[in-house]
């Protein structure tokens, strides 16, 4: 343990599946769909809501339905007593990561016991980038600032990354996900979800109420059918809709808490948090902090590559991944990186990705009967942030 006060020890992480735009999650509110989800983690360890003393929820458009601090409306919303708080961080696509870093760093320091960091993020019901309005003009006296798809480009192009390595890793996105998905590799991670009556298919024999499977990935996907699309940010580019993070709804928790709390409450923890590292990196290309993010966890860790038995990249866009491979060494490691597909396959529900890749890949430490693992994800306006996770 040596300087915390206590481990902080990972009892669950669980999700929601993913829902396309405006597909079977989008009749459900941010809150709501968190609320479920929350109850989801608490009843599968057998913890009384009242036991959580604080609810720290990524989200990155904090408006509307995801206004209002959307943490403490998640915790109203699902049930819970009025003495549980509630927060919303943004760090944009890293928050729930973020939140993952907060209650770590509460639980180590001795000031919590007992957290949930979550993430949610609604893309169906609240646009992308609703929350902004225009940026300084001092920013552009001092920085080129561009979209992130533009980023993506230039990622591809300072590489020299081609638009066949793009497509060609998308497409094995989109199969390792099937794959997973298939072989039942998310049952354990995800938390079915109850739906609104509307959204129960028509005609069916048999009304269904819930929601179970992501409908993310795409099955009829293909390598020509990747190398039909245009591309789309720039006229001659690389990138296309296939190659970039698919817009999506969800929401994952993660029940974090210290020795103490898990022997008191007989709580049986599967890992812990080791360590995290951020970095911030040129606004224009944006996206490419991941290697420097990890290098700083792994050395809080004294770790290397060496130790790491799977890595989570989010997959904001191909050219993101594939650079970060390069730049760690880890293109031989392929197998290891992502491998039940991401972001492009399942989806990047912004706010939430962070506590879905810690769940992700807490249970694919498990298949493997590994101990360490990485979760990383590059951030708009040029940061990174990953955490380095153990199984207990």
């Amino acid at each position: 343990m040596g300087k915390w006060k206590s481990e902080a020890l990972i009892v669950d992480a669980v999700r929601s599946p993913i829902g396309r735009r405006n597909g079977a999650l989008s009749g459900i509110r941010g809150d709501e769909l968190a609320g479920q989800v929350m109850n989801g983690l608490v009843e599968r360890v057998g913890l009384e809501p009242a036991e959580v003393e604080d609810v720290q929820m990524g989200c990155v458009t904090q408006v509307g339905e995801q206004g209002w601090n959307v943490g403490r409306m998640a915790v109203l919303v699902a049930g819970w007593p009025e003495t549980v708080g509630g927060t919303t961080v943004d760090r944009q696509c890293g928050s729930s990561m973020q939140t993952n870093f907060n209650a770590a760093g509460a639980v180590w320091s001795g000031q919590l016991d007992v957290v949930v960091s979550a993430g949610v993020e609604m893309m169906s019901r609240v646009p992308m980038g609703s929350n902004g309005g225009d940026v300084s003009d001092r920013l552009y006296e001092r920085w080129q600032i561009v979209p992130q798809g533009i980023s993506a480009e230039v990622i591809a192009d300072e590489w020299n990354i081609s638009r066949e390595e793009l497509d060609e890793y998308s497409l094995e996105s989109h199969r390792r996900a099937i794959a997973a998905s298939d072989a039942g590799k998310f049952e354990r991670e995800i938390v079915p979800i109850e739906l609104p009556g509307e959204l129960q298919p028509a005609g069916a024999a048999i009304a269904t109420t819930t929601f179970a499977v992501d409908e993310t990935p795409r099955r009829d996907t293909s390598a020509e059918k990747l190398a039909s699309l245009a591309p789309a940010f720039l006229p001659e580019g690389k990138v296309t809709a296939g190659s970039s993070s698919q817009i999506c709804d969800g929401t994952a928790a993660v029940l974090i808490a210290s020795e103490a709390a898990t022997s008191r409450l007989k709580l049986e923890p599967r890992g812990r948090f080791v360590s995290f590292g951020l970095s911030g990196v040129d606004p224009h290309r944006m996206l490419h902090g991941n290697p420097e993010a990890c290098a700083k966890a792994l050395a809080k860790a004294g770790l290397t590559w060496d130790d790491i038995a799977a890595v989570e990249v989010n997959e904001a866009f191909a050219s993101v991944v594939v650079q970060f491979m390069r730049d760690t060494g880890l293109t031989e490691r392929w197998a290891d990186v992502n491998p039940n597909g991401g972001g492009i396959s399942l989806g990047h529900p912004l706010g939430a990705t962070g506590a879905r890749v810690t769940a992700t890949l807490l249970n694919e430490l498990e298949r493997r009967d590994a101990r360490y693992g990485v979760a990383c994800m590059c951030i708009g306006f040029g940061m990174a942030i990953a955490g380095v996770i153990e199984r207990v």
